[in-house]
Protein backbone atom coordinates (compact mmCIF):
# COMPACT_ATOMS: atom_id res chain seq x y z
CA UNK A 1 0.00 0.00 0.00
CA UNK A 2 1.29 3.41 -0.94
CA UNK A 3 1.09 6.10 1.66
CA UNK A 4 2.46 9.60 2.00
CA UNK A 5 2.65 11.45 5.28
CA UNK A 6 2.18 15.21 5.13
CA UNK A 7 5.21 16.86 6.65
CA UNK A 8 5.18 19.92 8.84
CA UNK A 9 4.64 23.16 6.96
CA UNK A 10 4.06 21.26 3.71
CA UNK A 11 1.20 22.10 1.42
CA UNK A 12 -1.37 19.48 0.47
CA UNK A 13 -0.56 20.02 -3.21
CA UNK A 14 3.08 19.06 -2.59
CA UNK A 15 2.00 15.91 -0.72
CA UNK A 16 -0.37 14.98 -3.55
CA UNK A 17 2.40 15.38 -6.11
CA UNK A 18 4.68 13.12 -4.04
CA UNK A 19 1.85 10.57 -3.87
CA UNK A 20 1.33 10.69 -7.63
CA UNK A 21 5.06 10.20 -8.19
CA UNK A 22 5.11 7.13 -5.92
CA UNK A 23 2.08 5.64 -7.67
CA UNK A 24 3.69 6.17 -11.07
CA UNK A 25 7.01 4.64 -9.97
CA UNK A 26 5.30 1.61 -8.46
CA UNK A 27 3.53 0.77 -11.73
CA UNK A 28 0.26 0.18 -9.92
CA UNK A 29 -1.93 1.94 -12.48
CA UNK A 30 -0.22 0.10 -15.35
CA UNK A 31 -1.01 -3.30 -13.82
CA UNK A 32 -4.55 -2.18 -13.04
CA UNK A 33 -5.08 -1.14 -16.64
CA UNK A 34 -3.42 -4.32 -17.92
CA UNK A 35 -5.69 -6.56 -15.83
CA UNK A 36 -8.88 -4.70 -16.69
CA UNK A 37 -9.52 -7.07 -19.60
CA UNK A 38 -8.25 -10.55 -20.36
CA UNK A 39 -5.78 -10.70 -23.20
CA UNK A 40 -4.88 -13.95 -24.82
CA UNK A 41 -1.22 -15.03 -24.65
CA UNK A 42 -1.00 -14.87 -28.45
CA UNK A 43 -2.18 -11.24 -28.36
CA UNK A 44 0.45 -10.43 -25.73
CA UNK A 45 3.17 -11.98 -27.89
CA UNK A 46 1.95 -10.10 -30.96
CA UNK A 47 1.91 -6.79 -29.09
CA UNK A 48 5.38 -7.44 -27.65
CA UNK A 49 6.67 -8.17 -31.15
CA UNK A 50 5.08 -5.01 -32.56
CA UNK A 51 6.57 -2.88 -29.76
CA UNK A 52 10.02 -4.31 -30.53
CA UNK A 53 9.59 -3.52 -34.25
CA UNK A 54 8.54 0.05 -33.47
CA UNK A 55 11.40 0.51 -31.00
CA UNK A 56 13.96 -0.80 -33.53
CA UNK A 57 12.54 1.40 -36.27
CA UNK A 58 12.83 4.57 -34.20
CA UNK A 59 16.27 3.60 -32.93
CA UNK A 60 17.44 3.17 -36.52
CA UNK A 61 16.02 6.57 -37.46
CA UNK A 62 17.75 8.18 -34.51
CA UNK A 63 21.07 6.52 -35.36
CA UNK A 64 20.90 7.57 -39.01
CA UNK A 65 20.27 11.21 -38.13
CA UNK A 66 23.26 11.35 -35.79
CA UNK A 67 25.77 10.11 -38.37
Amino acid sequence: MIEVKVRRNESIERAISRFKKKVKESGFLFTLKERQYYTKPSEKRREKKNRAKRRNFYNRLRDEKIF
